[in-house]
Formats: C-alpha cells, structure tokens, sequence
C-alpha cells in the first residue's frame, strides 16, 4: 500500500510545491474553498471518524465543532512540540511532506472560519521553523495564501512560533500560554479552548499529523477513509518503533495492526538471543505492558490497547524492552524526565515528581531500602487525579505499572546497590 502521510518515501522531492502541486497537492483545499461550505468540510471529517494521533484520540470534527457561532475570531493551531521521548513522527512529515501538513492546516482554517493559523514548533525544531516559513512565503507568492483565494472572500494567513524547549508546552493550554508570550503553564479548565483560546478566542489545537490526514480525507472521501484501520479507529497511524529493535523507525500502517506485526514483520525482531519483556505504547508517558501472547496480539488501536492492557495507545511512540532492561533502571529514568519537564505550578506535581526521582536516585545509587520500593508506588498513588494537567499523571504510570508487574527487577536494584542484574 502507497504511504498517505508519509508520501516522501513513495514520491522523491515531494516537500517542493511543484512536485507537491504536481501530485494533486492543494486540491482538496481549492475543492474544500470553492465548492464546500465550512459545515460540510466539518461534516466530512466527523463522517471520516479521524482522530486526534497527539495521544487523546479525540474525535476531529467533533472538536472542531465545539467552536461557538457567536464568538469570534477563530483560530487553529498546530501542535508541533513533538517532545515525548519515542516520538518522532511529527518531524519526519513537517521535513519531508510540509505541504500536506500545510494544506491540512489551511483546510482546518476554513472547516472553523479562522483567518489566521499558527504553529508551534518546539525549540529544538529551529531548522524546521526557517523550512516551513519558507513554505509559507512559496505558499504566498502562490496565492494560495492570503487574500481572496481561489477568487472567493475567504482570506487565511499562518505564522509560525518557535518554543524554548519546554516538555508541558505540548500541553494544549501551557502552548497558548507560551504562544501569547506567557510562562509555559497550563491554564485552569473550564474555560476550554473551544471557547477562550489563543488570545481569549475561540481555537482548535490539532496535532501535526492529524492535520496531515485532512488533504487525502476531502480528496476522496469519508468512505475511503473508514475503509482502513478499524470501525472506531479508522485510518492509518504512524507507528513510532524504538528501543530493543533490529529496525527502529516510523511504520505507516492501519489502526489495528497488531503489536506482535509492527515489532517482528516491520521492525525485524529483536537482537539475537534477546527475549521481548516489556513494551511501552505511548512513549514515557505509558504504563509498562508486560510482554506476553496477549499483548503482543492486541490491535493497536485507541480502544484495543485500552481495553485489552489497561493502558493507553497515545502517539503510539512504541519502545520495546528485552530482558537486559532492568525496569527499575527504566523507571529512574522516566522520573527524572519528569521531574526536570514538570512546569512546578501544581504542587502535587511539582513535589510528587521531585520525590519519585529521589528515591530512584536512592535505589539506583545503592542507598535504598526494600520499603522504599512500596514507598515510591505511595508516592505515585498520592500524585494520581490530583494534578492540574496530564504530565503528572503521565509521570506514575511507569512507576505504578513498573512496580505491578516487575517488582523483582525493583528487589534486585535494591539487593545489588544498584545495579541492574
């Protein structure tokens, strides 16, 4: 099967607007301007069944259609602080098939009425800030952005933003925070975005791939779109494959492939000699998923992963863990991650991510005691539905699961000083 949002590896050079023109590029939104109102290209992307792939799974049209008539102006913004460790599938698109992410934009723009879109890309993306508004400039010399497009009255702009490197700023709210020039917090709720956005607007906030799979959905079709993937999970997803693999890399496949087909079809096993022990599904922000027959057969797919493991698809940012992974040693590392991204605001966060990583510190510098390991699941357990946005919840999920399932590997940290076998 042709790639649909990875077409770079199907059409060379594909990320100039030519080549992209020549392949049907910008099709869809002149279709979309001139022939759809902005209702029907709503309409069409909720009868798609699209999904957020940021990690909630939130039905597309149904977000956009929170934004209220009476309120304006709108605005769209595009997630593009691809931060989760594992993730890295937002990057290969906006370097290599800008213009179909652009286009997903522009159509995004209109399904909402908003005259003005903006990116946020994180800080480490600076060479694909000054790539992308070199899109944008092409983009305006071929009046495909701008004023009275395709002879209409419909009229759009896009701007760019470059973060600082800041983890929460993928966080929906604490990146309008940082667009607006403000601390990367995340905001109270309610009020959401739909309602009071960007600049106390009303704004969609979509992710770059999400927004990728808008020119091929109007192009040909609702229908075409639920054909792949599954009845609740329809389409393709990005697959990110990384840790104890032959072949680690992004895999375009159906929602509902199988874990065991992504690992040993696509990403060639693992090393020789190596057993599979645990799989991570959604980056560090996962539980730990205890590798067995039943995990490895799970579809991936938002209901699947959930309902058969207990645990979250996201991203799919899928790390794969063989048995020279002490989890222990996996768990310290993901705290610490957390702690150092957590913005401090709320306290259960801010103090319950400073003590996970303490007492791993302790366990993996050889100072621990065996209570300490029921210490920091409390730790974890005392943080849950307590914190004001996802990362702290996302921060004891290694933990709790770690420790559920591995607990051994905690033991032997403990017994060894520290050390992993």
């Amino acid at each position: 099967m042709s790639h649909i949002l990875l077409r770079h590896r199907d059409i060379p050079d594909i990320k100039e607007l030519s080549v992209y023109r020549a392949n049907g590029g910008f099709k869809a939104f002149q279709k979309a301007v001139t022939t759809m109102q902005p209702g029907d290209v709503v309409n069409e992307v909720k009868a798609s069944g699209l999904r957020g792939r940021g990690g909630a799974g939130f039905p597309t049209g149904v977000k956009w259609s929170f934004l209220p008539g009476n309120l304006w102006p709108h605005y769209v913004v595009a997630n593009a602080d691809e931060s989760e460790p594992g993730t890295f599938k937002d990057r290969e698109i906006l370097e290599n098939n800008p213009y179909q992410f652009l286009e997903g934009l522009m159509i995004a723009a209109y399904a909402v009425g908003a005259q003005e879109a903006y990116v946020y890309l994180r800080g480490e993306f600076e060479s694909i800030y000054r790539q992308l508004n070199a899109c944008i400039a092409r983009l305006e010399e071929a009046h495909l952005l701008g004023d009275q497009l395709f002879g209409t009255d419909v009229r759009l702009r896009i701007y760019t933003h470059l973060g600082a490197g800041a983890y929460i700023c993928g966080e929906e709210t604490a990146l309008l925070e940082s667009l607006e020039g403000k601390l990367g917090q995340p905001r109270l709720r309610p009020p959401f975005p739909a309602v009071a956005g960007l600049f106390n607007k009303p704004t969609v906030i979509n992710n770059v791939e999400t927004l990728t799979n808008l020119p091929p959905i109007l192009e040909k079709g609702a229908d075409w779109y639920k054909s792949l993937g599954t009845e609740k999970s329809p389409g393709v997803k990005i697959f990110c494959l990384s840790g104890c693999v032959q072949k680690p890399g992004n895999y375009e496949l159906p929602l509902g492939t199988t874990f065991r087909e992504l690992i040993y079809t696509w990403g060639g096993g693992l090393a020789e000699g190596r057993r599979i022990k645990g799989i991570m599904a959604a980056g560090a922000s996962s539980n730990i998923i205890p590798a067995d027959d039943r995990a490895l057969d799970t579809p991936m797919d938002y209901e699947s992963v959930q309902q058969n493991l207990g645990a979250p698809l996201g991203s799919a940012s899928v790390i794969i863990l063989d048995d020279s992974v002490n989890m222990a040693w996996l768990v310290a590392k993901t705290t610490h991650f957390f702690k150092h991204e957590s913005c401090g605001k709320c306290t259960p966060c801010r103090e319950g991510t400073f003590w996970m990583a303490h007492i791993t510190e302790r366990m993996m510098g050889g100072k621990a005691s065996p209570e300490d390991i029921d210490l920091l699941k409390n730790v974890a357990l005392q943080m849950q539905g307590k914190c004001l946005c996802a990362l702290g919840e996302f921060s004891t999920m290694a933990v709790v699961s770690g420790i559920k399932h591995f607990r051994p590997d905690f033991e032997a940290a403990v017994r060894g000083g520290g050390k992993a076998k």
